[in-house]
C-alpha cells in the first residue's frame, strides 16, 4: 500500500511538473501582451485637470494612474465586492469557479462567471468567447499574469483597463469624466459607485440611469456591511447620498497646444503641461466672444507666459477650434507671419548697448527715398526731430530704419537668431525692411525674445511641460532692457508694443506686465488683408482685457508682483539737442533740453543717417568755424580769425525746426572780404528757376508750360516730386525740365540723399 501511495505521489509530482513545463513552453510561444493597444494620450494642466485627450484606434480613452493615486476606500469596495481573496489565491479561486458552475447549471443560464480580478484583467487584455475553450484560455492568461506580475501590478492593470461605459476605460478617465476630479479626490460614495460600474457599464451609467447606479452602489454597501469593512454609520451616510455626476464629455481645452505636445511627445501617456486651466477657460471665452466682433475668416491667437519661470499658462492658437470658416484648426502661434513693428524694441536695445543712443537721443523722422516712402503730406505724416523714446512709443518707421542701417541688418538678424528668433524671408540677404515687418516669424519665438525686457536682458525659451528645464541666455544688458522697457508704451503696469504688417494682414500687441508676457495676434490665416486692421485698434483691446484678467488673478491670489528695479548701470542726465550731450541750459548751443536715461555713463552724440555719414555733404553736430571780430565767418588764415564751435541740427530736419534753430540763423554771415575757400558745406538745398508762391502763365495758344529748374546746395542724387508723384531724378547740379498742363495750385518738392527737402508752391493760370 505504501508503494502504491508513493507511486501516486510521484505520478502527481511528475504530472504537476509536466503541466508546469507545458505552461512555460506555452508562455514562451504565446506571450502575454499588455501593450497591444495603441497608446492613449492625455494632456493635463498644472493642477492635473485634463485639457485634451487622444483616444486609441478604437476611440477608447484611458487616463493611466498608479495604485498610490487611488483612495484606500475604493480598494476596499472593489476587493470586497469583486474578489475578497485577491491577495490569497494564485489568480484562480476554485471555490468561486465551482459556485459559479453550480449556479449556471441549476438555473440553466449564466448567472456568475466566478472570475477573480486577475481573470477579469486577463479578459480585458485578451478578449475570449464565453465558451469552455474561452474559459480555459482565460485561465491560461490569468496564470501568465500571476507568473509575471505582482498582485499590486495586476490590480493597477485592472484599475487602468476596467470598462466604464462608452469610450471610457480605467478609473482615472472615469473619475474625470463623471465627477471632474482626480481619483484621490473621490468621496466614498463616488468610489463605491466606480467600483461596481465595470460590472455593467452601459446599463449602470450614472449620467443616464442614476437609479440603477444607486441600486448597484447600495449592493456594494451591503457587502461592505456584511463583511464589517466599514462602520454602519459611514455606510448609512453614503446610502443617503444621491447619484449626481457631470454631464459626461471629453476634455476640450487647449486643443492646438495638445496637438503640439502630442507631436512632440508621441510616446507619453500623460503629458504634464504648465497650463493654468482656469486661465485657459477664461482666455478661450475671450477668444470666442471676440471672434464675433471680427470680420469674416479672421482668427486670433493669445499666448500667456509667466516670465518668472517661462512656463506657458495660456495657449489659444485660434479664435475657435471648431470654426472651419475661420480656419480654427490652424495654430497661429506656430505659424509664420509678418511681425510688423514688433521687432523695433530690439534695435533700440541693441543701439543703447552699443553706445549709439540713449533714451532721448535725437533721431530723424523724415522722408527717405531708400525706404520706399513718397514725401506727401509731410507735416502730417512725419514728425521731424524725435527722441528715441518718442520714436519707439509712437512706432515711427524712419528712426528705426536709421538705426538698423547703422547697426547692420545682418548683425541685427543674427543676434535675434542667436536666442531662438529666426527671421524668414524669400530674399537671400537680411535688409532694412526687416525692422518694418519685411520678414516672417512665429509668435512663440517672438514672445520668448520679449522675455529680455522682464528677465534683466536674458532670454529663455518657453516651457510647455512641467519637467522642462529653465534655460537662460544673455541677450542684452539689464540696463538696456530696463531703459527700452521704459521707452515702450506703459499703461496700467503694462509695457507693450504694437505691430501692423503690410496690407493690414497682421495686427500684433506684445506686452510685459510684472509677472506675465502677453502675445496677441489678429488676422486671417490665409494671409488675405483686412482693411483698417491695426495693432492698436484690433489687438490692443484684447491685450488690455487679458492684462486686466491677469492682474486681477494675482490680486485674488494675494501674490506679490515682481519688479524690475532700475539697475545701477542706469543713471539720469539732462542732455541738450541738437548735440545730444550734457550742456548748461544757458548755453547757446542747448536749443532743447531733455532728461535722458544713460547706460554706463555713456552719453553718445547725435547720430546722423548712414548716407550723410558716408558722404558728409552737410556737416552737423559740433562744427568748428572761424569768425572775425565782428562775428562774421571767415577763412582760418584771415586776420584776427578765431575758432567758434556751434551745434548744428542734422540738415534733413531743417523743415521741421523752429526758425531760430535753422542753419540760416545759427551760422554767422560770410565776410566776403575773406571767405573760406571751396563749396559752402553749410548751404541749404534750394531750387533755382521758380519762386515760392509764383504765378505761372502759359504762352498764348498753349495749354501747358515747361519750367527749367536747377538744384543748389548739394551734390549727389536728387528726386523731384510734383503733387506727390515722382517726376524726375537728377545728379549734382543737373538741370531738370518739368512740364505742367493742369491749371491751379501745384506743390513741387526736391529731396536729396541726405534727407534735406526744398519746397515750392506755384499756381498755373
Amino acid at each position: 500500500m505504501k508503494k502504491f501511495f508513493n507511486k501516486i505521489i510521484i505520478f502527481l509530482l511528475c504530472f504537476t511538473l509536466g503541466l508546469f513545463a507545458c505552461f512555460l513552453v506555452a508562455d514562451f510561444i504565446f506571450p502575454l501582451s499588455i501593450k497591444k493597444n495603441k497608446i492613449t494620450q492625455t494632456v493635463i494642466a498644472q493642477d492635473e485637470t485634463p485639457l485634451w485627450r487622444f483616444a486609441d484606434e478604437n476611440g477608447i480613452w484611458r487616463y493611466p494612474i498608479k495604485l498610490d493615486e487611488v483612495p484606500e476606500y475604493y480598494i476596499d469596495a472593489l476587493l470586497n465586492y469583486e474578489d475578497r481573496y485577491f491577495y490569497d489565491h494564485v489568480g484562480i479561486n476554485p471555490i468561486s469557479l465551482l459556485r459559479a458552475a453550480f449556479q449556471n447549471i441549476t438555473n440553466n443560464r449564466i448567472i456568475s462567471g466566478g472570475s477573480t480580478l486577475s481573470m477579469q484583467v486577463a479578459r480585458l487584455l485578451d478578449h475570449h468567447d464565453r465558451t469552455m475553450l474561452g474559459k480555459l484560455k482565460q485561465i491560461f492568461r490569468t496564470l501568465q499574469l500571476e507568473w509575471h506580475f505582482s498582485k499590486d501590478e495586476i490590480l493597477t492593470l485592472y484599475i487602468n483597463h476596467a470598462p466604464y461605459g462608452g469610450t471610457i476605460e480605467g478609473l482615472g478617465a472615469a473619475s474625470w469624466s463623471y465627477f471632474g476630479k482626480k481619483p484621490n479626490k473621490l468621496t466614498r460614495s463616488e468610489a463605491v459607485l466606480l467600483a461596481v460600474l465595470p460590472q455593467a457599464p452601459s446599463r449602470l451609467r450614472p449620467d443616464k440611469y442614476p437609479e440603477r447606479a444607486k441600486q448597484a452602489r447600495d449592493k456594494v454597501l451591503d457587502r461592505l456591511s456584511e463583511n464589517q469593512v466599514w462602520s454602519s454609520d459611514i455606510i448609512e451616510q453614503i446610502r443617503k447620498d444621491e447619484i449626481w455626476v457631470y454631464r459626461r464629455k471629453a476634455p476640450q481645452l487647449a486643443p492646438l497646444l495638445a496637438q503640439r505636445l502630442s507631436q512632440q511627445y508621441p510616446d507619453t501617456n500623460i503629458i504634464h503641461s504648465t497650463i493654468d486651466s482656469s486661465l485657459q477657460y477664461a482666455l478661450e471665452d475671450i477668444a470666442v466672444n471676440r471672434k464675433n466682433q471680427l470680420p469674416p475668416k479672421t482668427s486670433l491667437a493669445i499666448l500667456i507666459v509667466d516670465h518668472t519661470d517661462m512656463s506657458v499658462k495660456g495657449y489659444v492658437g485660434s479664435a475657435d477650434f471648431n470654426d472651419n470658416e475661420r480656419f480654427g484648426q490652424v495654430d497661429m502661434i506656430r505659424s509664420l507671419r509678418s511681425p510688423g513693428s514688433t521687432l523695433k524694441p530690439f534695435i533700440y536695445a541693441f543701439a543703447i548697448d552699443e553706445g549709439m543712443i540713449h533714451s532721448e537721443s535725437l533721431l530723424q523722422d523724415v522722408p527717405r527715398i531708400e525706404s520706399n516712402y513718397r514725401p506727401t503730406n509731410f507735416d502730417e505724416d512725419f514728425y521731424g526731430p524725435v527722441s528715441a523714446s518718442e520714436a519707439l512709443s509712437k512706432s515711427l518707421n524712419l528712426p528705426a530704419v536709421q538705426l538698423i542701417e547703422l547697426y547692420g541688418p545682418k548683425r541685427f538678424t543674427s543676434k535675434l537668431a542667436s536666442v531662438g528668433l529666426p527671421l524668414m524671408s524669400t530674399g537671400s540677404m537680411p535688409n532694412i525692411s526687416y525692422i518694418l515687418g519685411g520678414a516672417s516669424l512665429r509668435m512663440d519665438n517672438l514672445v520668448s525674445a520679449y522675455s529680455a525686457f522682464a528677465r534683466h536682458g536674458k532670454v529663455s525659451p518657453l516651457r510647455f511641460i512641467q519637467d522642462e528645464a529653465l534655460v537662460s541666455k544673455n541677450f542684452i544688458s539689464d540696463g538696456s532692457a530696463w531703459i527700452t522697457k521704459q521707452m515702450l508704451i506703459n499703461n496700467n503696469l503694462l509695457a507693450y508694443k504694437t505691430g501692423t504688417s503690410y496690407g493690414y494682414r497682421d495686427a500684433w500687441a506684445i506686452g510685459v506686465n510684472p509677472r506675465y508676457l502677453i502675445g496677441i495676434w489678429v488676422g486671417r490665416p490665409d494671409g488675405t488683408p483686412v482693411a483698417g486692421q491695426y495693432g492698436s485698434v484690433t489687438a490692443v483691446p484684447i491685450l488690455q482685457q487679458v492684462n486686466a484678467l491677469l492682474l486681477n488673478k494675482e490680486r485674488r491670489l494675494n501674490r506679490p508682483l515682481s519688479n524690475f528695479n532700475k539697475p545701477d548701470t542706469v543713471t539720469s542726465e539732462k542732455i541738450c539737442w541738437p548735440s545730444g550731450q550734457v550742456l548748461a541750459v544757458t548755453d547757446k548751443n542747448c536749443h532743447r533740453q531733455k532728461t535722458a536715461w544713460i547706460l554706463d555713463n555713456m552719453i553718445p552724440p547725435t547720430l546722423d543717417t548712414l548716407s550723410v555719414l558716408n558722404n558728409n555733404l552737410y556737416r552737423s553736430g559740433w562744427v568748428t568755424i572761424w569768425v572775425n571780430e565782428q562775428g562774421e565767418r571767415v577763412a582760418a588764415d584771415c586776420k584776427n580769425a578765431h575758432e567758434k564751435k556751434i551745434a548744428l541740427w542734422p540738415i534733413a530736419l531743417e523743415n521741421w525746426l523752429l526758425p531760430k534753430e535753422r542753419r540760416q540763423m545759427l551760422l554767422p554771415p560770410i565776410d566776403i572780404r575773406c571767405p573760406a575757400f571751396g563749396k559752402d558745406v553749410f548751404a541749404s538745398l534750394s531750387i533755382v528757376g521758380l519762386l515760392d508762391n509764383q504765378l505761372v502763365r502759359s504762352l498764348p495758344g498753349q495749354q501747358e508750360v515747361t519750367i527749367d529748374l536747377i538744384p543748389q546746395g548739394d551734390a549727389g542724387d536728387k528726386w523731384w516730386f510734383l503733387d506727390g508723384d515722382l517726376i524726375a531724378k537728377s545728379v549734382n547740379d543737373e538741370k531738370v525740365s518739368i512740364t505742367v498742363s493742369k491749371k491751379g495750385l501745384h506743390h513741387l518738392l526736391l529731396l536729396d540723399k541726405g534727407g534735406q527737402i526744398a519746397r515750392i508752391t506755384f499756381t498755373l493760370d
